[in-house]
């Protein structure tokens, strides 16, 4: 993704049915916590309720938790020599990213994910602990944890990555932390798993289970290169009914195809209840199907690096869309916490 495409705003990452097979609620049906069983809203409508005092249920982020080595560069990298940068090393993970994001909003959340038996896996699950994230990862014995080189520049971003550990995401583990989470009302899918191979069952397992328990659900598309290997048609039918997709504008043009924001959210509604597009600094957009679409554009920001800056917008988004909000001031809410994090080096609060 194009550090354009960072927020002044909005950023920018089962063993049993398929997506297209699974039973999910109807169009009219979709409940919010699972809890107390209260109806759902229609799709143009949200998960939480807007009521004085409502404290808003657990979300449950699935996906991958790995170290950062971010390499932020002023110039163009120079082949074969030296290139000067800030380099730091920490916490990343699209899925973890958003997960300390909404503890940072002040949301109650779990992540479910893998790490390797190593320093550093215990070191990304403590930094998350002290962050006020409930912890339902699952260490590998023999296995190191995965790590992504971030070359952060003016004008582009580029990530190189080994997943490790990630790929070992277990659907079994999946099943049984969403099960055994208690005040859950939402499950947030981090699209990675779902992109790979070796831990594809255990995305569709989060979905599967989420629906077992008539959670919400929402899914991010992750990236556009792996979007483009599994192909946008095998893509919509494993996430087909979730209530909300988020995308950035190139994973966008991947699955719906080249057209404005607007356009392509509403085709995406054809196969999930609710899309937003991300814009980056020219803002988001949110189709509900059969509904109206929403747009903001947020003021600008100085940007000091993009990372993380599409998780904290979707952490922003769903801690506003739990609690009640309507779309627009979901999309806003999603904006501010977005352009906290372009503020900043590095992925987490």
């Amino acid at each position: 993704m194009t550090a354009s495409e960072g927020p002044g705003a909005t950023g920018d990452e089962r063993p049993g049915p398929t997506g297209s097979e699974r039973p999910g609620p109807t169009d009219g049906e979709r409940p919010g916590t699972a809890d107390d069983e209260r109806p759902g809203p229609t799709d143009d409508e949200r998960p939480g309720t807007a009521d004085a005092g409502f404290s808003p249920g657990r979300v449950i982020v699935v996906g991958d938790l790995v170290t950062d080595v971010l390499v932020v560069h002023d110039g163009p990298i120079q082949p074969g020599s030296d290139t000067a940068a800030a380099v730091t090393v920490g916490g990343g993970g699209q899925a973890a990213n958003t997960a300390a994001w909404l503890a940072h909003a002040g949301h109650p959340v779990t992540l479910v994910a893998a790490v390797g038996d190593d320093p550093a896996g215990r070191e990304r699950v403590a930094e998350l602990t002290a962050a006020g994230v409930h912890c339902a990862v699952r260490t590998h014995a023999g296995a190191v944890t995965g790590s992504v080189v971030v070359l952060a520049g003016p004008h582009e971003r580029t990530m190189i990555t080994d997943r490790a550990a990630a790929l070992l995401l277990d659907p079994d583990h999946v099943t049984a932390a969403i099960e055994a989470a208690t005040g859950a009302c939402h499950l947030h899918l981090s699209g990675y798993p779902l992109l790979h191979a070796d831990c594809r069952r255990a995305g569709l397992a989060a979905l599967a289970a989420a629906s077992g328990r008539g959670l919400t659900t929402s899914v991010d598309a992750a990236s556009a290169a792996p979007l483009r290997s599994v192909g946008a048609t095998a893509f919509l039918a494993w996430v087909r009914d979730a209530d909300l997709l988020l995308c950035n504008a190139d994973e966008a043009d991947v699955l719906a195809g080249a057209a404005p924001p607007a356009e392509q959210a509403v085709r995406l509604t054809e196969h999930v209840r609710n899309v937003v597009v991300k814009s980056g600094a020219d803002g988001a957009t949110w189709a509900a199907r059969g509904g109206p679409v929403r747009s903001v554009t947020p003021g600008r920001v100085p940007m000091k690096d993009p990372t993380g800056a599409g998780d904290a917008f979707a952490a922003g988004l769903l801690a506003a869309w739990c609690a009640g909000a309507d779309p627009a001031d979901a999309l806003s809410a999603g904006a501010r916490l977005g352009a906290a994090a372009v503020r900043k080096i590095g992925a987490r609060p």
